[in-house]
């Protein structure tokens, strides 16, 4: 039986073993995942390979150490620089990104999307910035402090840290900060963001399974609202045609997404 896993700190709350667990058995095919909770990001390579895992998801805050210790990172993930997905492959550690086209598939139900807002600069920010800019959607990035802006800049991506903020119109915004995730957090000032929201549509948030802060201020100023329950749903159906090296139908993407509603 092949081994796979979601690494994470924490890991307690996912679900994805869930929903993959639900694609294996729709696919009849042998395997099992499980989570690992791993406290240091730099050993995520080590500890892959030692247990012998076929493949894994990463998620917060692991996004970029699995970059960095992948012996192979393939597609957008290169320019991504953050990676979700490893693959096993004789000993070699292959790395993708499905955050990317997971998160576009995710917003096709908001409809007319020429501008977004955001929040946020890590690994899960990194690969929708992208995935927009590919998409030419217009998106600016709002991060708390200034540091972790240069990736932003040198992809030709407008970012801006707490301090020299000037909001103006976006049509959908994005929370891919974990404020929420644990907590009963706004990802900035609720003033701020109340401004935002007068002018905006829609509004994104990449927690799943609750409504946040961030989504229950956004429903209270009329905004159309999602939880990243269907981001999770497509990346994962992504990372398992990586697992499985074989399509997945929409029985099988459906019978995930009722994995998910366990637990």
């Amino acid at each position: 039986m092949e081994k796979f896993v979601i690494f994470g700190n924490p890991v307690a709350h996912s679900k994805s073993p869930q929903m993959q667990n639900a694609g294996f058995e729709n696919l009849k095919y042998n395997a099992v995942y499980e989570k690992h909770q791993l406290l240091d990001g730099s050993t995520i390579k080590k500890t892959f390979l030692e247990n012998n895992y076929q493949g894994a998801n990463i998620t917060v805050p692991h996004k970029e150490h699995a970059y960095a210790n992948a012996d192979e990172v393939r597609g957008l993930a290169q320019k991504i620089q953050a990676v979700n997905t490893y693959i096993n492959e004789n000993g070699k550690v292959i790395a993708y990104n499905t955050d990317a086209p997971g998160f576009l598939k995710a917003i096709e139900s908001f409809k007319d999307v020429k501008s977004v807002l955001l929040l946020g600069a890590g690994g899960t920010a990194k690969a929708i910035a992208l995935a927009l800019q590919e998409s030419n959607i217009d998106v600016t990035v709002l991060n708390r402090s200034e540091g972790k802006l240069e990736f932003f800049k040198k992809e030709g991506i407008t970012s801006y840290s707490w301090n020299n903020f000037k909001p103006k119109k976006y049509d959908l915004v994005v929370n891919s900060t974990s404020a929420g995730l644990k907590d009963e957090y706004l990802p900035c000032d609720k003033e701020l963001l109340e401004e935002i929201f007068k002018e905006a549509k829609y509004a994104f948030d990449c927690v799943y399974g609750k409504i946040t802060p961030f989504l229950s201020l956004a429903q209270k100023n009329g905004l159309e609202i999602k939880d990243g329950e269907d981001m999770l749903l497509y990346q994962g159906v992504l990372a398992l045609e990586y697992f499985t090296k074989q399509k997945v139908n929409e029985k099988v993407s459906e019978a995930m997404r009722e994995g998910l509603k366990q637990g």
